[in-house]
């Protein structure tokens, strides 16, 4: 059965464009023109995901978000005009899987959920993580391999690990990083990432992932891909 897609966007013409090419596309599609009972709607149907706009009537975007987080993980990408990253690190921060800003062709649209859905599909699929955090000693295994690192790099490698797929922002990690909660900049963040990159890098992985003007998140390999490296180090 294909996917079923919501709507959620109070211009009619945007939420009769994104319907005829998501119709196209062979996937099913709901459209609601107002914030107002999209979180019972998404509660009694579960859609496959759902493209909510930020600037809604009645209720905002964000706020529904925030709500639908509290029982599903229905993939949400938001739709919005507003460009500020404050907005943007919010709408991921509330639990919202992608970003579309306006104008935006409905094309890309559709190929952003679809990459959306791949993903979620992805991770519902256990996978075995390619290392193991030893808390006590600070440190990770990949493959039986210590790989020492700093305390610091390993509240970021636990942080990241904790949730895959997840974006976090560098307020986020900065967050989890310095138990003093010490005030520190986005490229320190940025650095502790490149050094335990750096590392991981040297035991045949590469799972930290940026996401440009957000922050980053850790993906798992493919179990080929993980074989892959292993033959390249051998």
């Amino acid at each position: 059965m294909s996917a079923h897609v919501l709507i959620v966007e109070d211009e009619p013409k945007i939420a009769a464009l994104l319907r005829d090419y998501f119709t196209a596309a062979c996937y099913r599609v709901s459209v609601l023109e107002t914030g107002e009972g999209a979180v019972e709607w998404v509660r009694a149907n579960a859609p496959d995901i759902v493209l909510l706009d930020v600037m809604l009537p009645v209720v905002d975007g964000l706020a529904i978000c925030r709500e639908v987080r509290r029982f599903s993980n229905v993939p949400i990408l938001m739709v919005t005009a507003r460009v500020d990253e404050i907005d943007r690190l919010l709408g991921l921060e509330l639990g919202a899987d992608d970003y579309i800003v306006k104008p935006f062709s409905p094309r890309e649209v559709v190929a952003r959920v679809r990459a959306v859905l791949r993903r979620a599909s992805a991770a519902a699929v256990p996978v075995e993580p390619p290392f193991v955090l030893d808390e006590a000693r600070f440190e990770a295994r990949v493959r039986g391999r210590a790989l020492t690192l700093t305390p610091v790099e390993f509240r970021l490698l636990t942080k990241l690990a904790a949730q895959p797929g997840r974006v976090f922002s560098r307020a986020q990690l900065i967050d989890a990083l310095y138990v003093d909660h010490r005030i520190v900049s986005d490229r320190t963040v940025d650095s502790h990432v490149k050094n335990l990159r750096r590392k991981l890098g040297d035991a045949g992985l590469d799972p930290i992932a940026s996401v440009y003007g957000v922050g980053y998140r850790l993906e798992w390999p493919a179990p080929d891909d993980e074989s892959d490296s292993t033959r390249s180090t051998n």
